[in-house]
C-alpha cells in the first residue's frame, strides 16, 4: 500500500493576478523576509520600483495577510516612516536533522519561530534507505500534532552527516540505496509529497550562523561543528561556500598522524581519529578499560560502551584529571588543525560548534596555546575565537533558512524564466 504524501504540492503564494505583479509580489515577500522589516523608501530603493507602485503592493499583501506593520523606523528629518515586515506564519517548513544516533524534526514558520516543540527520536544512522519510511512517519505525526495549515508548508529541510552532494541532491555516505535514475531528494519528495532540500548539517550550522549567529555581518568567518565527526563551513564573501560538488570542509579527512587509527572513510591517521566525538569515547573507554583513575571507571560496563562526550565534560566539571586530560589532547589536535585552516583562509572569525565545544575552556584554552604554537602571529591575530550561542539546536535555524531561501528563489526562476 502506498503510504501517503504530507501534502499535496500547492503554491501557498497563488494570486488572481497578472504574472508581472505576481513577480513583483514574490519578489518583495522574498526582501521582506531576508531583511525583517523595511520601510517604503527601502523597498523602492532595494527592488527598483516607484513609490505608487510599492504602495499599491503593500495594500494588496497587507489585505491579503502576508504582511504587517513593524513600527515605525528612524526619522530623516520628517516623520518616522512605517515598516513594513512577512507576517508571522505566513509560511512553514519542515526541518530534520538526521544524525549517527537520533534524529530531530521541528516545524518552522517564516519568523523562524518553532511552531511545534522539538520532537527527538533515538535512530542509528545507516546506509538503508529504507529507513526513509520511518521518518516520513514521524514528520507525518509531527505535522498532524502541529494544527498548522498544510497549505502553506513550502517544503522540506534535510541536513545530515557525510558525503552531500546538495546540487545532486545525493549523499554517498548514508542512504546509499541503489535505485536506478532516483537521488536520495528524489526519493525524500516522492515520500512527502513537497520540495526538499538536501544539505550536510555542517552547512546548515553555518548557515544557521551566517544568518542568526555569530558570524552575522561577517564577509570570512569558518564555522567548526565538532561532534561524532568535525566539520567545516566555510564563509567567504559573506556566502557558504560549497565547493564544486558541495563536498567543501570536509576537514575532519585531512591526514594529521602518520600510520594512525583507521577511520570510517577507509583512510588512517584522519584528523577525526584524535579530534572528534568518536574519538574522545574510544580514548575514555580504553581508559577506563585499563584501569585510569577516574569518576568515569564508576559508570556501568553497558554505560561504557555506549560513552558519549557530555558524559566525558560532565566528569571534568567535577573536577576529573582524566577527563581534562583527553578534552586537553582533544583541544590541542583540533587547535593544530585550525592553524593550517587560519593560515589558508585567513579569517576574521571562528566560530566553535556542537558537543565537544561545549567543554568550554577544556578545550579552548589548549586548543589556542596549539594556535600560537603552530600559526603565523600575524595571521592569527585577525582571527577571533568563539562558541557559538546557538544552542544544540541552532543548526536547525540553518536548515528552515536554506528551506525558505530555496523557496523564493525557485518561484522567482520560475517566474523569471
Amino acid at each position: 500500500m502506498k503510504s501517503k504524501t504530507i501534502v499535496a504540492q500547492e503554491q501557498p503564494l497563488l494570486f488572481s493576478e497578472s504574472r508581472k505583479q505576481y513577480l513583483f509580489k514574490v519578489r518583495l515577500l522574498k526582501y521582506l523576509y531576508e531583511v525583517n522589516a523595511a520601510s517604503v523608501g527601502e523597498i523602492c530603493k532595494a527592488l527598483s520600483i516607484s513609490t505608487p507602485t510599492t504602495l499599491k503592493l503593500l495594500g494588496e499583501l497587507n489585505k491579503e495577510q502576508w504582511i504587517e506593520k513593524r513600527g515605525f523606523g528612524k526619522s530623516m528629518g520628517g516623520r518616522k516612516p512605517d515598516l513594513f515586515g512577512l507576517k508571522p506564519g505566513s509560511l512553514y517548513t519542515l526541518c530534520i536533522d538526521i544524525e549517527l544516533f537520533s534524529v530531530k524534526m521541528v516545524i518552522m514558520d517564516n519568523a523562524h519561530v518553532e511552531s511545534t516543540p522539538i520532537v527527538t527520536t533515538l535512530h542509528t544512522l545507516s546506509k538503508d534507505r529504507h529507513e526513509i519510511d520511518q521518518i516520513h512517519q514521524m514528520a507525518v505525526a509531527l505535522l498532524d500534532q502541529s494544527g498548522i495549515d498544510k497549505k502553506r508548508l513550502i517544503g522540506v529541510s534535510i541536513g545530515m552527516p557525510g558525503l552531500v552532494d546538495s546540487f545532486k541532491g545525493e549523499n554517498y555516505s548514508y542512504f546509499t540505496g541503489d535505485v536506478p535514475g532516483k537521488t536520495l531528494q528524489h526519493s525524500f519528495e516522492e515520500k512527502f509529497g513537497l520540495p526538499v532540500v538536501l544539505q550536510n548539517d555542517v552547512k546548515g550550522t553555518a548557515v544557521a550562523e551566517l544568518r542568526h549567529g555569530q558570524a552575522l555581518g561577517k564577509k570570512n568567518a569558518l564555522v567548526l561543528l565538532m561532534d561524532w565527526g568535525v566539520g567545516l563551513g566555510i564563509i567567504m564573501d559573506g556566502k557558504v561556500r560549497q565547493g564544486a560538488s558541495g563536498f567543501s570542509g570536509e576537514m575532519g579527512h585531512i591526514p594529521f598522524i602518520d600510520n594512525g587509527d583507521l577511520c570510517y572513510c577507509g583512510k588512517h591517521g584522519c584528523l577525526e581519529t584524535v579530534a572528534s566525538g568518536l574519538a574522545l569515547a574510544k580514548m575514555a573507554k580504553e581508559g577506563i578499560l585499563s584501569g585510569k583513575n577516574s569518576i568515569l571507571a564508576e559508570l556501568s560496563e553497558k554505560e561504557i560502551d555506549n560513552i558519549e562526550a557530555e558524559v566525558v565534560i560532565k566528569a571534568a566539571n567535577r573536577g576529573d584529571q582524566y577527563a581534562i586530560k583527553l578534552l586537553s589532547n582533544i583541544g590541542t589536535n583540533m587547535g593544530k588543525g585550525i592553524s593550517t585552516l587560519i593560515q589558508l583562509f585567513n579569517p576574521e572569525l571562528i566560530v566553535l560548534g556542537g558537543k565537544i565545544a561545549e567543554a568550554r575552556q577544556y578545550i579552548t584554552l589548549p586548543m589556542q596555546q596549539a594556535i600560537n604554537t603552530y600559526c603565523m602571529t600575524q595571521i592569527r591575530e585577525k582571527a577571533s575565537i568563539v562558541s557559538s550561542e546557538l544552542g544544540k539546536n541552532g543548526r536547525l535555524l540553518g536548515y528552515a533558512t536554506a528551506s525558505l531561501d530555496h523557496y523564493f528563489d525557485s518561484l522567482l526562476k520560475e517566474l523569471e524564466a
